[in-house]
């Protein structure tokens, strides 16, 4: 939500840059005091390979359709359809790690599917459907559930038992250095700039960088450490239902009956998917 905020302020690609940078300097503030390091250390060749890859999906693909759907349809619809990231995630383990679906899994994927059109689609009559939302903020938050599925993938094979923490940093590490390359060939410099003298959005980004890749990504890559996959992104993608009551208060959001009973059955099959 304070990237929502931020973006429609200053533009998501200007507050994707600039909240990596400021997650980077609290994962290297973090290191120092704990390791005494400012950059990660412990990983192979391998591991920094699949990480930096993990980076480049999860935070400059993925991210990036994520928050300029955030400014499109508003961080609640967003994150009701990145609740299909553990789906991607559970079809990309199957592909890359042979991992298996059963088909429990498969029903779990159609009640998530179900719940989510509860929310998107409407049927003003019987021979029409129509999309409650614009159909490009619904295909961008897709793309950013699936570029967090494959990033989660990628970081559970390049992680191992190393430190989630420097973990983080190093996929940071990718998306800062992708976003580099984007902005000069696209010339947007001038744009970030302007960014990081809008005092408001500032505010926005240093909440979100905090709460979103600083502490939130390093977590949930400790937890698939200390748990499972499975277990965490269930946990994980709660936050269909967690982010309504801020919604509603905070943006003053209309949030309809159906909208809450979709978020609660988009979860629910998420958990039936790691049964």
């Amino acid at each position: 939500m304070a990237f929502e905020f931020a973006g429609k302020r200053v533009g998501s690609l200007s507050v994707n840059f600039i909240r990596l940078v400021i997650a980077f300097v609290f994962l290297s503030v973090l290191m120092k005091i704990n390791y005494n390091v400012f950059v990660p250390s412990g990983f192979t060749l391998n591991s920094w390979l699949w990480l930096l890859l993990s980076g480049i999906i999860g935070f400059v693909i993925g991210d990036l359709m994520l928050f300029q759907a955030f400014v499109v349809v508003g961080a609640r619809i967003s994150m009701l359809l990145m609740s299909l990231a553990p789906v991607f995630a559970g079809i990309f383990g199957w592909i890359i790690l042979n991992e298996r679906i059963t088909l429990l899994n498969i029903m779990g994927i159609l009640i998530t599917l179900t719940g989510i059109a509860l929310v998107v689609l409407n049927r003003p009559s019987a021979s029409k459907v129509t999309v409650n939302y614009p159909v490009k903020g619904i295909l961008l938050a897709l793309g950013g559930a699936a570029g967090q599925g494959l990033g989660l993938v990628l970081s559970n094979l390049g992680m191992g038992y190393g430190n989630a923490f420097m973990a983080t940093q190093i996929r940071i590490i990718a998306g800062v250095a992708g976003f580099a390359v984007l902005f000069a060939f696209m010339g947007y410099w001038k744009n970030v700039g302007t960014a990081l003298k809008n005092k408001p959005a500032m505010k926005g980004i240093l909440v979100g960088a905090f709460f979103g890749p600083f502490l939130g990504v390093s977590l949930s890559l400790f937890s698939i450490q200390h748990t499972s996959t499975a277990i965490a992104s269930t946990i994980m993608a709660i936050v269909p239902v967690l982010i309504i009551p801020p919604a509603v208060l905070f943006f003053k959001e209309k949030v309809s009956v159906k909208e809450v009973i979709g978020a609660v059955i988009a979860v629910a099959g998420v958990v039936m998917l790691f049964l």
